[in-house]
């Protein structure tokens, strides 16, 4: 855990991601989308996080033929940081677990894009300085640094 939380935090200072206005934060990944994906996932269970889920997207468009770009999502967690913002606001359980995109744009770019845990849990009784939150943010800083090549 100890790990998981350092690494984090020394990847939230070094990270060159894009935070848009509407709170989702873009990492620029190297690699095709199921590389990043891979290199994601094994990057979560190196943390000690589990992973629920892993969707993709462009295969279920295909199953009713339908086109879609490459696209997946992760979905994984950890119950040491998100059972106490769930004992803060139960309603935080409809963000959790975190959830990280690797998609691929018209020009070819694959991104990794999550939404800010602080901003994901604005709307709630959860305190922006709770440490759960830092610890999210600099969780997911660090995995998707490492996915992305960085």
């Amino acid at each position: 855990m100890r790990r998981f939380l350092a690494a984090g935090a020394i990847a939230l200072a070094a990270l060159p991601a894009l935070a848009g206005d509407d709170d989702i934060v873009k990492v620029s990944a190297g690699a095709d989308v199921a590389t990043t994906m891979d290199r994601l996932e094994a990057a979560v269970r190196a943390a000690g996080a589990t992973v629920f889920a892993r969707v993709d997207h462009a295969a279920g468009a295909a199953s009713v033929d339908m086109a879609l770009a490459p696209s997946q999502l992760l979905i994984f967690g950890n119950p040491k940081l998100g059972t106490p913002a769930m004992q803060d606001d139960p309603l935080a359980g409809l963000f959790l677990p975190l959830r990280v995109l690797a998609y691929e744009d018209a020009g070819g770019q694959t991104w990794l894009v999550y939404e800010d845990p602080e901003e994901m849990f604005d709307d709630l009784a959860i305190s922006d300085d709770a440490a759960y939150i830092a610890a999210m943010t600099g969780a997911l800083a660090s995995l998707t640094a490492k996915a992305a090549g960085q």
